[in-house]
């Protein structure tokens, strides 16, 4: 390895020159300080007295997410919507259908689909979508079949023994998500976006939560959020704006596709967030902008900037335009709301 170790080390010189030396070996590789790392992780573990239980569990976890970012890894470049809902769902109810329909609807505006590998919801935005525009990220489960796996294209199914890396990939690999009603599975995978948007451990994505004509599921949800959450003080209001009720299956595709007309992307760099455009931003918008939002820029004002130094040195998107500001970070629901904004430009 050139240059210096890393400071995270095990300590001993030896054992580290031995790693770097594995590693230079494997070689040549990129990003090799955080390949040292990380097997410097593992042997720090078995160094520390580490029980069985605890490295399995590590173990486990380093190869799930391998596989999943193997499978993922050549469609990175197409945008992926995550349909979460209830395996309990059958064939010929209105919500069913409806999530057949956005599938469908999906695939056409050049979308795949995410779903988590089951029956009901799942199948239905599967089928809808096709075997070689969906992925099944499923759970390994003693009592619910995973029926997907015939019903996708061959290496786009992941079973995953823990919830948490699966909830990861379902984040990590997710451009939009569409929640159709479900059980406590579905509730927890609508509180855990929330809560990710929320505390900007997930990056700003639209959220839509489809309900058939005539059913009232999201709308309760709703109104539970605003009744007992908002109206206490438990949560800003501004938090119930990071996701849509719906009940119409274009809408729902065109809340997914509007939020990325404008916006691209974003990275914190220093004290700045910046924000990557596809297209530049006109001075009217500009203006726009730091009206509407001043409110979560700490100080100065929302500017035009170029790729700063660490986004060059990764080749960030470097091309595309940027707009920078020294963001609240305690207002991640309104950034939700400025890159809607974004889209007026469109």
């Amino acid at each position: 390895m050139a240059g210096q170790f890393p400071r995270y080390r095990t300590g001993d010189d030896d054992l580290d020159a031995a790693i770097a030396a594995l590693v230079e070996t494997a070689g040549p590789l990129e990003h090799e300080r955080l390949l040292f790392e990380m097997v410097t992780s593992v042997l720090r573990m078995g160094l520390e007295g580490a029980g069985r239980g605890d490295l399995k569990l590590v173990s486990n976890t380093l190869k799930e997410l391998r596989l999943a970012f193997e499978v993922f890894a050549p469609h990175a470049g197409v945008p992926k919507a995550s349909v979460f809902g209830s395996a309990r769902t059958p064939p010929g109810e209105p919500a069913y259908e409806a999530a057949h329909a956005v599938g469908e609807a999906l695939v056409r505006a050049g979308w795949m689909v995410i779903t988590g590998g089951g029956p009901g919801i799942m199948a239905a935005a599967t089928t809808g979508a096709g075997p070689t525009n969906s992925f099944a990220v499923s759970i390994k489960l003693p009592f619910e079949p995973t029926p997907l796996q015939p019903l996708v294209a061959d290496g786009r199914t992941i079973n995953f023994r823990y919830f948490f890396n699966r909830k990861v990939t379902f984040v990590k690999e997710s451009a939009g998500y569409v929640l159709f009603p479900g059980g406590f599975g579905t509730m927890d995978e609508a509180f855990e976006l929330l809560t990710l948007m929320q505390t900007g451990r997930a990056n700003p994505a639209p959220v839509v939560l489809f309900e058939p004509q005539g059913d009232a599921y999201w709308r309760s949800f709703r109104h539970f959020l605003d009744v007992e959450l908002a109206d206490a003080d438990l949560v800003h209001r501004d938090d119930l704006d990071t996701f849509t009720v719906t009940s119409d299956v274009d809408e729902a595709v065109e809340i997914l596709q509007s939020f990325y007309r404008v916006y691209h992307s974003l990275r914190h760099v220093g004290d700045r967030l910046v924000l990557r455009t596809r297209t530049a931003v006109s001075d009217e918008l500009l203006a726009q902008l730091n009206d509407e939002f001043a409110d979560i820029v700490e100080s100065g004002s929302i500017e035009r900037c170029e790729a700063t130094d660490p986004e060059l040195r990764d080749d960030d998107v470097v091309d595309l335009p940027r707009l920078r500001l020294r963001f609240i970070k305690a207002r991640y629901a309104r950034l939700h709301a400025l890159v809607r904004a974004l889209g007026r430009e469109a």
